[in-house]
């Protein structure tokens, strides 16, 4: 039997009781305990989040999730378009300075709760199909440069100042064209394989994301999946369902894609860089919400169609463990 020095390269480290922090696949020995121990990344769960103070679909959102925002949307019965925004500090939200254009199907492009912008959207005319921008930096939004086509449901990663702007439902159908923000203008770059709307999508960065499912034409939705390199978007491994009006969290090597219809679902898969994994369901089957654009292992949604306030939050922590024998 091969040695574990023989196939990592170096030996077994002591230590008194566990690393910090615990990194998934290390294997140690602990002084404390007298055991080999290792780290391993269990299972993850959704559970209950705070309520936003205005229930309501089609929002924009972005940062962490215990540092959010959530922006804009739409609530029916009569059909409001709102300008709302609200933080959350990982267990309540509050209402904010409100968006200069209320506007439903936003997208959020930002890492942070405090540098974000809300981009696109849709309002009933003389507004249609929004190319509008704006900037908040945790006190107020400001206008700034346009998108080049004004669209809405599009998919966003990246940050406030190196942004990704994906797909979407323009005046005339659903779009592949994509556009990238250098802190001050939009430019289009390459399209994606497949136009669509409503797609999941995330990344830290604008040279690395990854877009998957939404509603494509003819079709409700769709299981494809595309990774965007900084010049060029290339299909990889389908989703296991098809589905649109969904969110994503996460990097392109390593992502969880929740919710999504057209029929409500609450099925969440995880991907890996190779495939999709069906794993634990949200709480609430929901479509048309926002996802905090954080990691794989912690994430949170909120919103829900036709208007439900009732956010989740995404944990699967890398947890310590000693080896026995068998």
């Amino acid at each position: 039997m091969a040695e574990y020095k023989a196939i990592r390269g170096h030996t077994i480290r002591t230590v008194a009781g566990d690393p910090d922090p615990l990194l998934a696949g290390d294997i140690w020995y602990s002084s404390t305990t007298k055991k080999i121990r290792g780290a391993k990344l269990p299972a993850g769960a959704w559970s209950s989040g705070g309520n936003l103070t205005t229930g309501r679909h089609d929002i924009g959102g972005g940062g962490i999730q215990t540092a959010a925002i959530a922006f804009g949307g739409q609530t029916l019965s009569p059909t409001t378009y709102h300008a709302i925004a609200e933080t959350y500090d990982g267990s309540s939200w509050t209402e904010v300075a409100d968006l200069s254009q209320a506007a439903a199907g936003r997208t959020g492009v930002g890492q942070t709760q405090t540098a974000m912008l809300a981009v696109g959207g849709y309002n009933t005319p003389p507004v249609g199909f929004y190319a509008g921008n704006e900037s908040w930096n945790g006190t107020s939004w400001t206008e700034i440069a346009d998108l080049n086509t004004g669209r809405k449901t599009m998919g966003g990663a990246g940050t406030n100042t190196a942004g990704l702007i994906i797909g979407g439902a323009s005046s005339t159908a659903n779009t592949a064209e994509t556009e990238t923000w250098d802190g001050s203008s939009w430019t289009e770059v390459g399209d994606l394989n497949t136009g669509r709307r409503g797609e999941g999508s995330c990344g830290a960065t604008n040279t690395a994301a990854l877009c998957v499912g939404g509603e494509t034409q003819p079709g409700p939705g769709t299981v494809n999946a595309e990774i965007w390199d900084g010049s060029s978007w290339t299909e990889v491994a389908n989703l296991n369902a098809a589905r649109d009006a969904m969110g994503a969290s996460g990097t392109s090597t390593a992502a969880i894609a929740a919710g999504g219809g057209p029929s409500a679902t609450a099925a969440t898969e995880e991907w890996d860089n190779s495939s999709w994994t069906e794993v634990a369901d949200l709480n609430t089957a929901r479509k048309r919400f926002a996802t905090s654009s954080e990691t794989s292992t912690k994430a949170l949604v909120m919103g829900n169609h036709p208007g439900g306030n009732p956010s989740e939050e995404w944990n699967q922590a890398v947890t310590a463990s000693s080896f026995t024998s068998s």
